[in-house]
């Protein structure tokens, strides 16, 4: 019998004094994705490749067979509702890489630009989405228009936001997540300039943009710790995430490594979610406390997009990490493994299951970190 087959033993229900939570890597359901959906937005693009979202859907036939049209908005999901079923954390955080919007208005000469039609949110619901963090370099493609309508849209939705806003106070305060016993979990969400996100859509005090930091240095912790001080209570778990780091390379840059500390020391952070690159990365815990530095994309519409296949970016993750609810420190993390096939999540199979372990454990062995195996086929970190 396949992992995808076995039976999904119900996990028990998280301890009071602890915290469950899912993270996952980049969301795009825009562009193709939006085009499957039953409410596509229209599918003109500006890209030098492709003139049409459908273009995404018919390259991703191409490889892995027809794709049912428009589909139920749970469809994208597959597999992870069953798992997030079983696992049952208290919080849902995604990193969302694509505007909400029937906006007009792309970036100028910006090569790509990705939207998902307003109506087609409940996809984002079906997925029980608690917080979608804003702060990339796709939440502004379709201009700060499209940002305003994606802020309005998500929180229509009863889903709360992170990283981008009306004005800078809005982009750099946290989204605040209640969960049992009074206690809450604060997102904090920043782009860095070396994802591609334009020094331009920083937000100001006039106008609307995303929480944008130019660098990693002290100066930016310090202001990051600042917005910290400012809404942090008692009894408050503190999640940063960041958008940061080029698409391609499992490399962790020795900058980065030391800015995620720092963000723990200093910054009073509990845990940090890094994003950007489309593929897993090595994953580092930090006087007890948990760094994840690349969570590779959940979905998009890459699916037959030649070039990085080296990189296995349709394989991904879903994050489960539990965290001791006083102090923050990760108790455990359980990592399930994914392929999206057909613009669906899908369980991992044994090959790629494989796949996956072994790359977390090369890059892992510099941070101290390893992966083992579940019986269920899910990994198990080891620090």
């Amino acid at each position: 019998m396949s992992h995808a087959d076995a039976p999904a033993a119900e996990v028990t229900p998280t301890h009071p004094a602890q915290v469950t939570l899912f993270l996952a890597g980049d969301v795009m359901t825009g562009r193709g994705i939006d085009q499957i959906l039953p409410h596509p937005v229209e599918p003109h693009l500006f890209e030098s490749w492709a003139h049409s979202a459908k273009d995404y859907v018919a390259l991703a036939e191409r490889v892995s067979g027809p794709i049912p049209r428009p589909v139920e908005f749970a469809y994208l999901w597959g597999d992870a509702l069953d798992e997030l079923a079983r696992r049952r954390p208290n919080l849902r955080v995604v990193n969302l890489e694509t505007a909400v919007t029937t906006s007009e208005a792309a970036w100028p000469r910006k090569g790509i630009h990705y939207r998902m039609n307003p109506a087609n949110v409940p996809c984002l619901s079906a997925l029980g989405v608690d917080c979608c963090t804003l702060a990339n370099n796709h939440a502004m493609d379709w201009g700060r228009e499209g940002l305003l309508e994606t802020l309005s849209v998500l929180s229509a939705a009863g889903i709360r936001t992170a990283g981008a806003g009306r004005n800078a106070a809005e982009a750099s305060a946290p989204a605040v997540l209640p969960i049992a016993s009074g206690k809450r979990v604060l997102v904090y969400a920043f782009a860095l300039e070396d994802s591609g996100t334009p020094a331009a859509w920083r937000a100001t005090e006039r106008h609307a943009g995303v929480n944008w930091f130019e660098d990693l240095s002290n100066r930016t912790v310090d202001v990051i710790a600042h917005h910290v001080d400012l809404h942090r209570q008692d009894g408050d778990l503190v999640i940063a995430s960041i958008h940061w780091g080029p698409n391609w390379g499992f490399a962790i840059d020795t900058e980065q490594r030391r800015f995620a500390r720092k963000l723990l020391e200093r910054a009073d952070v509990d845990l940090v979610y890094g994003h950007s690159s489309h593929h897993v990365k090595g994953i580092e815990v930090h006087e007890g406390k948990l760094i994840l530095y690349g969570c590779g994309d959940f979905i998009n519409d890459y699916e037959g997009i030649s070039g990085n296949a080296a990189y296995r970016g349709d394989l991904s993750l879903m994050y489960f990490p539990v965290l001791d609810a006083e102090n923050g420190k990760l108790q455990e993390l359980v990592i399930t493994p994914t392929c999206t096939r057909r613009f669906r999540v899908s369980l991992a199979g044994a090959q790629e299951r494989s796949w996956l372990m072994a790359t977390l454990n090369r890059e892992g062995k510099s941070l101290c970190t390893a992966v083992e195996s579940d019986a269920d086929g899910a990994f198990r970190l080891q620090w």
